[in-house]
């Protein structure tokens, strides 16, 4: 018992009681007797109410602060003492926001002291001058919960991020102006810069160290050093980040080549990397001495592309070259330290001449796995980190918990041609139009997923795409596969038949480059004409089926679901229940049997699956699923099973160690 706070109220609420007494004797004038007790009796009892409500309140403890990070010397300081930065990169939006405490507080564990994130224009602002900070997307949710953990943040605004996510963050309908050019002070680019930054840059100014939050430092774009088209825009970012109440740190980051052109005055330039070469170290000490040295990038793992190998990077290596950095001093942030998952449709591509999409894992080989696993890369780190650390570093989370569902059936399906009838009105045009200027969206265009082009055929013959198809279609003469168009095939013979044929083409966004000089060209759909005998095909209904959350509902609830025992239709979309006793436990979905498309739970959109991998499994958060029935849609494009199996842990296919890349794809 607490005799000393328990006495400290009883003498407080005296004092209240006479407090009330003495303010009714001045009042009190006017009101009789019985009155005047009455009201001296409902204000002392209001008075101890209100003080015994508020006494037991936690104080809001705010750190009195002199100095936030500073890189005058070839030390850091935060608070004017010399700070080492030990940094992780999760991305808020590639984590169940459910998981988002799970996995800070794993990172805390390991032993790092600053969280790094970037920040999706796209995801932000899908469509112009609609911007969404809410639920999944609320970044000031997460900067808090990083400021309780006892977290520091290098936030990464972008406007542009890479991020192997779907035209590096850049929202699509910024391609709707023919002459657009992205990164640069192109008005029509600065212009959609100036509002998102309107949004957002007021959101993050009250998190800033300096107002008492997390954000010690703030990154100038992203990696411009490997575009660098425009000598003014970097200048232009670093003051729209400046005139709107951004006062922290400011830097930049590039790989060694990117420093000699990516930096801007006023901002410390860092570094990206993974295989380690003082020369790197020594050059970024020349071009600025006496100042800290930092990787702001470097590369725990690599990311994947379809059809390709699981890339990983050894556990020794990796701590090796971390082991190096810390002796040398240098400040490091551990990209990724989870990586996570591009759900839906958003991750992004590659193209240094060939073009090559990227899965939806973003597992990246990290410390922590896509599931939040700590790997034997995490345990290493834990171990190192700790020596840097004056107390003992705190106790690693539990697990989170997995289960492998049992196998579930199809139960009904619904073709491709049936579900036309729950999109938005199909657009008719003479010429094929690409995604982005559709007249969708609130005339924002279409972003991602599928477009369905038709016209009318007299004949067969070769068609001939002229490379024209975004990225990948389907070809169909009267609702029947024939083939298909991609950035590889440009041919295809058509068979011949009598009178007006249907020619359908379902083209796929199979997700848009995110680095690299082809940023600009990255309209999809069909681009430009398709020959048919050398001939421009002309008169086309276009369907738009983006798969967005609305279309998934009117999906789900239609009555036109066929459960016959007849052969489905391909493509389609597929439905099985999963029926969840007790709590609902992570799993992978896993579609052996499959072949190529997407897969929705409960509407929410896992990702993209193909038989070619190497990803073989898709994750699905326990959080997404509910106690009892679950329904799955798969959307299958070329083959389909009877059945969809989960497992425990992923199969991320064959595997190849990134040290084997040629250099240049660690660009």
């Amino acid at each position: 018992m607490n005799t000393s706070n328990e006495q400290g109220a009883t003498f407080t609420e005296v004092v209240l009681l006479l407090l009330s007494m003495e303010i009714l004797s001045m009042v009190g004038i006017r009101l009789s007797l019985k009155q005047r007790y009455f009201l001296l009796l409902c204000v002392a009892v209001g008075a101890i109410l209100a003080y015994r409500l508020t006494r037991n309140r936690p104080e809001v403890v705010r750190m009195k602060r002199a100095e936030g990070l500073r890189a005058n010397s070839s030390q850091f300081t935060l608070e004017r003492k010399p700070f080492h930065i030990l940094g992780g990169s999760i991305h808020y939006f590639r984590v169940p926001r459910a998981y988002w405490e799970d996995r800070l507080l794993k990172m805390k564990a390991c032993g790092l002291n600053t969280l790094t994130t970037y920040v999706p224009w796209n995801m932000h602002e899908p469509e112009r001058g609609v911007f969404n900070f809410e639920d999944q997307l609320d970044l000031e949710a997460y900067l808090r919960l990083a400021a309780s953990l006892g977290l520091w943040v290098i936030l990464r605004p972008g406007p542009y991020i890479c991020a192997e996510w779907d035209l590096g963050g850049l929202p699509s309908w910024l391609l709707r102006d023919k002459n657009m050019k992205l990164r640069t002070t192109y008005p029509g680019f600065t212009d959609a810069v100036n509002s998102f930054f309107n949004h957002l840059i007021e959101k993050v100014v009250p998190h800033q160290y300096s107002k008492g939050g997390p954000i010690i430092a703030v990154q100038v774009e992203n990696e411009y050093g490997s575009y660098a088209k425009d000598d003014k825009y970097m200048p232009f970012i670093k003051e729209s980040l400046l005139s709107r109440g951004i006062s922290e740190l400011l830097l930049t980051s590039d790989n060694k080549e990117g420093l000699k052109l990516g930096g801007v005055k006023g901002a410390l330039e860092t570094i990206n990397f993974q295989k380690f070469n003082p020369k790197d170290i020594k050059y970024l000490d020349e071009i600025q001495p006496h100042k800290p040295k930092m990787v702001m990038e470097y590369w725990s793992g690599w990311f994947d592309l379809w059809g390709d190998l699981h890339h990983v990077y050894p556990a020794e290596d990796m701590l090796a070259v971390v082991s190096e950095l810390l002796e040398r001093g240098v400040s490091i942030n551990l990209y990724m330290f989870h990586g996570g998952t591009s759900f839906g449709f958003m991750n992004g591509a590659m193209d240094y001449g060939t073009y090559k999409p990227q899965i939806s894992s973003y597992d990246y080989d990290a410390p922590l796995s896509e599931a939040g696993d700590c790997t034997p890369k995490y345990q290493l780190l834990r171990t190192l980190f700790s020596q840097y650390h004056s107390k003992p570093l705190p106790e690693v989370p539990s697990p989170c918990e997995r289960r492998v569902y049992d196998p579930v059936s199809i139960q009904q399906h619904l073709s491709l041609w049936d579900s036309l009838h729950f999109t938005d009105k199909p657009f008719r045009s003479e010429k094929p139009v690409n995604m982005e200027n559709l007249p969708v969206n609130n005339n924002n265009g279409q972003s991602y997923g599928y477009t369905l082009y038709e016209t009318i055929i007299t004949c067969g013959g070769t068609l001939n795409s002229k490379n024209n198809i975004r990225d990948r279609a389907l070809v169909f003469v009267d609702r029947q596969c024939v083939g298909t168009l991609d950035y590889k095939t440009h041919e295809l013979a058509l068979p011949d038949g009598k009178g007006e044929m249907t020619l359908s083409l379902l083209v796929e966004n199979c997700g848009r480059v995110n680095y690299g000089k082809a940023l600009d060209e990255q309209r999809k759909g069909i681009v430009g004409d398709i020959l048919l005998n050398h001939t421009p095909l002309r008169g086309f209904t276009i369907f738009c089926l983006d798969m967005k959350p609305c279309f998934m509902k009117r999906l789900m609830s239609s009555g036109q679901w066929k459960s016959d025992g007849k052969l489905p239709s391909i493509p389609g979309f597929f439905q099985a229940r999963l029926y969840v006793e007790g709590p609902p436990k992570d799993t992978f979905i896993k579609l052996h049997g499959w072949g190529k498309g997407a897969v929705f739970v409960n509407g929410q959109n896992l990702g993209r699956h193909w038989f070619i991998g190497p990803q073989h499994h898709l994750y699905l958060p326990g959080p997404w699923l509910r106690s009892g029935e679950n329904q799955i849609i798969v959307f299958e494009e070329q083959k389909a099973d009877d059945k969809i199996f989960f497992a425990e842990n992923p199969d991320h296919g064959k595997t190849i160690d990134v040290y084997k890349l040629p250099f240049c794809t660690l660009l």
